[in-house]
């Protein structure tokens, strides 16, 4: 008797987990097909920014330096490998630490990592990349925002950095960059199914008041709405 009511109990365990995730998946495909409008304005748009993806990871792309922010520097140049300093573009996204110094490829996810990260158990960066160019395609659109849009998405952004006792963002040695031209800092906030690295993106075309899905864990939910 005891044998099958613990199989019963399993059986009706794996039974909720499979729910759970097939709700999980149905949400993850619907909602971001809910569009949220770009704000009206009259102001004129003269500032370019861009949506960047991987295939599995969106980043926020703007301008290094103009009127309204200076990011060279609140992130130095010196950070990067190659050191140099005449980049036009900065790519940003925010995602799972672990993800990102410990999973160089796909190949090596490990399930703890990835337990880690869906489930708010392990701590969060940013990852910045710079750019001379950037090329318009499927995987690169351009967006256009007034500056008070810039200003909003520049805040959202700066605050979601780490920061020290001074004020300054914490950089984070490691040998996981991706290239010559990138580097990692500390972030605020816990990873997770709901919040993914492209949640965050499409909440920061939403502060800077552009189109964007209503939620959504994946880069396609965004990229959509930008066809």
């Amino acid at each position: 008797m005891n044998l099958k009511k613990t199989f019963l109990f399993l059986l009706k365990s794996v039974g909720a987990v499979l729910s759970i995730v097939i709700f999980y998946l149905l949400c993850g495909y619907l909602i971001p097909f809910i569009e949220v409008p770009a704000e009206k304005t009259n102001e004129p748009k003269v500032i370019e920014i861009y949506i960047l993806t991987n295939g599995v990871h969106t980043d926020l792309v703007m301008p290094i330096k103009n009127e309204e922010m200076d990011w060279g520097k609140e992130l130095p140049f010196e950070n990067t490998i190659s050191r140099r300093s005449d980049f036009n573009y900065l790519s940003v996204g925010w995602g799972d630490k672990g993800f990102y110094l410990d999973t160089p490829t796909w190949a090596e996810l490990k399930p703890s990592t990835a337990l880690k990260a869906a489930f708010w158990m392990s701590e969060s960066a940013m990852h910045c990349t710079y750019y001379f160019e950037m090329t318009e395609g499927k995987d690169c659109k351009k967006l256009l925002l007034t500056k008070k849009q810039y200003q909003n998405l520049v805040k959202y952004i700066k605050d979601k950095f780490d920061r020290d006792v001074n004020g300054n963002v914490v950089f984070i040695e490691t040998d996981a960059v991706y290239g010559i031209h990138d580097a990692f800092y500390d972030a605020k906030g816990k990873y997770s199914f709901l919040e993914t690295c492209n949640t965050w993106a499409n909440n920061g075309l939403k502060a800077a008041g552009q189109k964007a899905a209503l939620w959504t864990p994946s880069d396609m939910g965004i990229f959509q709405h930008y066809n």
